[in-house]
């Protein structure tokens, strides 16, 4: 044992460090008796990526948001949500919320269709997003933000975006425990839904910060909040939703015998009290789980994942795939992706306008003076 410990005090006599202190000054720390004296321990900052676009030059890198802007690009102020917690973000009120979301989007009981031959499926988003003075379209927010995203996070966006669909979504209502509400969202977004709603129940916010669980689920999904639950179901039901609660009673259909090719929202409720008597007076159907075990419930976060899966898997089997994003809506939800990737996102789109409209007006002044 002694020996051990007389190799510990060797080995830590050995080293060398630098550290830096606040004032930028470098400051050696070094045994007198060390006999290696050129042994350091260093740390190594990542390399930031270097790109060059339209005469935007600097170096960048949207995997971090610590990183610089390019040079002539003011950075704005606006919530990074990849470093907001689930719950910071339910404590703020619904403009804040929106704001999370980039593109415009449609009056909240606007029926959405973008594709007339699909009647009854919500899409949420217009194909325009404001930059500065001026206003961009998804096809060039992709051209501004191309450049600045490595290769492997596009084909990470592009599979998630073909497989995304709104025709399931997730409500949330009324869960006093921040956990559950953070492993529904994780699980929600890794099974391809891409809406989520919050439904807030006795002005209820005792929440614990819980991001670990949801491993930044909720920066990708579009997260609604509402004060009530008659609000909610009623903006679900005009964008064409059939509302299904889960519930144990005697009406309740196996989730089984349930067809989710039809535009869905599933509802759980909350962790002592299950659904509220109002759901499940306004809700289309009640859904339930077999149990095969002697208790009769599972957690709240484990029914919503196990009814998500399930809806995944039937769509799967009777449509041959989850995902039903016409092509102009992968587009618009694509670009909305590079817009949330990084606040450096915004600012690089804005910088794009700029010089887009200095272009214009370029082209315009010439004919002008000749006119």
């Amino acid at each position: 044992m002694s020996s051990c410990k007389t190799l510990i005090r060797t080995s830590l006599l050995c080293l060398e460090f630098k550290v830096r202190s606040p004032n930028t000054t470098i400051r050696h720390f070094s045994a007198s008796l060390s006999p290696h004296p050129g042994l350091r321990l260093k740390t190594h900052k990542p390399p930031s990526i270097s790109r060059h676009y339209n005469g935007v030059e600097g170096a960048i890198s949207l995997e971090n948001s610590e990183e610089m802007v390019p040079q002539n690009v003011t950075p704005e102020v606006l919530g990074n949500s990849s470093k907001e917690t689930i719950e910071v973000l339910l404590s703020k009120d619904k403009d804040d919320i929106a704001r999370l979301m980039k593109f415009e989007r449609r009056p909240g009981n606007d029926s959405g269709y973008i594709n007339d031959h699909k009647p009854n499926r919500w899409f949420p988003y217009l194909d325009e997003v404001k930059a500065g003075d001026m206003c961009l379209n998804s096809a060039e927010v992709l051209e501004a933000l191309d450049p600045y995203i490595m290769e492997t996070r596009k084909d990470r966006f592009l599979n998630v975006v073909n497989n995304r669909s709104y025709s399931v979504c997730l409500v949330v209502e009324g869960l006093s425990d921040f956990g559950n509400v953070s492993a529904a969202f994780r699980s929600a977004d890794a099974l391809g839904l891409q809406s989520v709603h919050v439904v807030s129940r006795d002005g209820s916010k005792r929440y614990k910060d819980n991001r670990h669980v949801s491993m930044g689920a909720e920066k990708w999904l579009d997260i609604e909040l509402w004060n009530s639950t008659k609000e909610c179901f009623e903006i679900l039901k005009s964008r064409g939703y059939r509302i299904a609660t889960t519930h144990l009673g005697m009406d309740a259909v196996s989730l089984y015998d349930v067809d989710w090719s039809c535009p869905t929202a599933i509802v759980v409720g909350n962790e002592h009290r299950g659904i509220s008597n109002e759901a499940l007076d306004l809700s289309d159907l009640h859904c339930s789980i077999p149990m095969r075990g002697m208790v009769d419930s599972f957690n709240v976060s484990v029914a919503a994942g196990l009814l998500m899966h399930h809806a995944v898997y039937d769509r799967n089997l009777r449509m041959g795939c989850h995902g039903d994003l016409t092509l102009e809506e992968r587009q618009i939800l694509l670009a909305e992706f590079y817009l949330r990737h990084n606040t450096n996102s915004i600012s690089i789109a804005n910088e794009y306008a700029k010089r887009k409209t200095a272009s214009s007006l370029e082209i315009i002044s010439p004919t002008l003076q000749e006119k």
